[in-house]
This record gives C-alpha cells, structure tokens and sequence, in this order.
C-alpha cells in the first residue's frame, strides 16, 4: 500500500468521529476555558476543524513557521455559528484530500521544516509531520475538545467505542 493511500483512508476514517465532536460544541461558549492556562473552546474546536489542511502544507510547502516574528496568517479561524465551523472542517478535509491525492510517495519521503520564530523546530520527512504533526496531534486535540465538552454538559460522542452519553 502507498504512503498517500494509508493517509488518506485514515483521514476518511476519522473524518465522521472528528465532524460529531465538532457538531456537538456549545455556540456561545468560544472564550470557555477549564484553565487560565488551557486554550479557549473556540480556539480549540477551529483547530480541531482546520488541522486536516496542515495535510497540504507539509506537501506543497517545505517549511511552516507557525508562530512568524509578525503577522501570523494561520491563526485558526474564529466562527460563531456551529455551521461556520462545520464548514471549516468540511473545506479543510477537502484541502487535505487534495493534497494526498496529488502526491507521490517520493515526495513524502523528503524533508519537511517546522519552524517557530524562525528557529527550526523539527525536520523530518512530510510523510512523519503528516503522521506525528497532523494525525496524532489531531487525535489528541480532539480528545481534549471532549473533555470541554463534558465540562460544558455537551454530550460526548462516541468516538473509538461508547461513551456515557452514546452506547452502540
């Protein structure tokens, strides 16, 4: 199997579970945070709906400094209305499907550069960013956007198997 293939299958996979916890965030409540330290819930749920499109660049750029001295034009997206954010999601997929399906195994075994403030953060080749840096980080923010969602009363979707508000 290819590199973009077993991508791609796993972004289709995990694509229904992600759309459910995104569906279930509570409008109103964007600057809720558990913490003074945690992120805010609006920052959090437009980057769970946008990381999808990391996907495309760390293929079509061969750097990212997600944190420029300047302007940073890839602040998540802030939304209002659970449909702006859905959209978000659904035009983020698309972009991150489009990008695996126009690649080449070879390309994703070349290096890739995250950088912060200009200082290299990691360098490692796109098909490890698309794995650690997107997927994985993914798996891991959407599981922290439930726990705000049980703090906030929401119902917890089940994601990998029930939950206590959703049995199978």
């Amino acid at each position: 199997m290819k590199l973009k293939d077993l991508f791609l299958e796993e972004l289709k996979r995990e694509e229904p579970a992600t759309r459910k916890a995104l569906e279930r965030v509570p409008e109103g409540r964007n600057d809720w945070a558990p913490h003074e330290k945690s992120m805010k819930m609006g920052y959090l749920a437009s980057l769970v709906a946008t990381m999808p499109s990391w996907i495309d660049m760390m293929i079509n750029l061969d750097e990212l400094d997600f944190a420029p001295v300047g302007e940073n034009k890839n602040k998540p997206v802030e939304w209002t209305k659970t449909s702006e954010l859905l959209d978000l999601f659904d035009q983020s997929m698309k972009k991150g499907i489009a990008a695996l399906e126009s690649t080449t195994d070879e390309h994703l075994m070349t290096n890739w550069r995250l950088k912060a403030h200009g200082h290299l953060i990691t360098e490692e080749p796109r098909y490890i960013n698309i794995l650690n840096g997107m997927l994985s980080h993914w798996a891991h923010h959407r599981g922290q956007l439930t726990v705000y969602l049980r703090l906030n009363e929401a119902a917890v979707p089940a994601l990998y198997g029930p939950s206590a508000d959703e049995r199978f």
